[in-house]
């Protein structure tokens, strides 16, 4: 097998995984809104209250955040400073985003690696959220690095994109 077609094969892959951590993330603000919901119905008609609604939507909010900014930026969906870009040629363009997304892979790396060595510190240490629920948390934290992870995979991939297309003008 070619490196081109190992290369291709492995972006499908990719594609694959941040395409389904996108249904996931949809599945989970589906779940929030029903929780949500059933918490309003429980205090308002029959005054009782579900207490694991609140901690549980904040660690979705926590896993929304990081499934799907990889998936957000490959449909470059991120806030960018269009009012700058549009003025500049597509040359400087791509220079430019090159370069911020280079920027960003190794912001993402140096996240990815530190969360991870905090996750694998709880997980050694069986440490477990101080919430009601008492959940491990290293479950919780493990979405941290492999979200950044997967930013820092998307990033360079633009970067890749945008210096290819650089070259070639």
């Amino acid at each position: 097998m070619s490196i081109l077609k190992l290369i291709t094969k492995g972006s499908r892959i990719f594609d694959g995984i941040l395409n389904s951590f996108a249904v996931v993330a949809g599945i989970i603000i589906i779940f929030m809104v029903a929780s949500v919901l059933y918490e309003v119905v429980l205090r308002y008609f029959l005054g009782r209250t579900a207490v694991w609604v609140f901690e549980v939507t904040e660690y979705c909010l926590l896993f929304l955040a990081f499934l799907i900014t990889a998936w957000l930026l490959k449909e470059e969906g991120h806030v960018k400073m269009d009012l700058l870009l549009n003025r500049l040629n597509p040359k400087n363009q791509d220079k430019i985003i090159a370069v911020t997304s280079i920027i960003g892979a190794m912001l993402c790396l140096v996240v990815s690696w530190g969360s991870a060595g905090k996750v694998w510190d709880a997980f050694q240490m069986g440490h477990h959220m101080p919430t009601p629920l008492f959940p491990p948390q290293f479950l919780i934290l493990l979405i941290i690095p492999i979200g950044s992870f997967l930013l820092f995979i998307q990033f360079l991939r633009r970067a890749c994109l945008h210096l290819r297309s650089w070259r070639a003008t």
